[in-house]
C-alpha cells in the first residue's frame, strides 16, 4: 500500500525511509514548488515524487505551466509527470 501526503520538509524524510511512500504534488502548482521538493526531484528523489494538479481547484495546465523553470532534467521530468504514477499503479 502506498501512502500519499502532501509536501512538508519532514515528508522528505518519510519518503526516503519508506520504500511506500510517495510525496504528491497537488497542493503547488510548478512556480510555487518549494525549493527543497524541486532539489528532491532533481535527486534522489526523482522516483518518489508523483505530479498531481488538485483539479478543479488548479488545473494542470496551471500547474504546469512554470514546469520548464525546475529545470529537470529529461528522466526526473518523465518520471515526476508519469513514470512513476505508472509504477505505484501497476498502469
Amino acid at each position: 500500500m502506498f501512502a500519499l501526503f502532501q509536501f512538508s520538509t519532514t515528508m522528505i524524510a518519510v519518503a526516503d525511509k519508506h520504500e511506500n511512500v510517495c510525496i504528491d504534488t497537488s497542493a503547488y502548482t510548478a512556480r510555487r514548488a518549494p525549493r527543497e521538493l524541486v532539489d528532491h526531484i532533481r535527486g534522489r528523489g526523482r522516483r518518489k515524487v508523483r505530479f498531481g494538479s488538485n483539479y478543479p481547484m488548479i488545473t494542470p495546465a496551471q500547474a504546469l505551466e512554470h514546469l520548464g523553470d525546475l529545470d529537470l532534467d529529461k528522466e526526473a521530468t518523465e518520471l515526476f509527470l508519469s513514470g512513476n504514477a505508472r509504477r505505484v499503479f501497476k498502469l
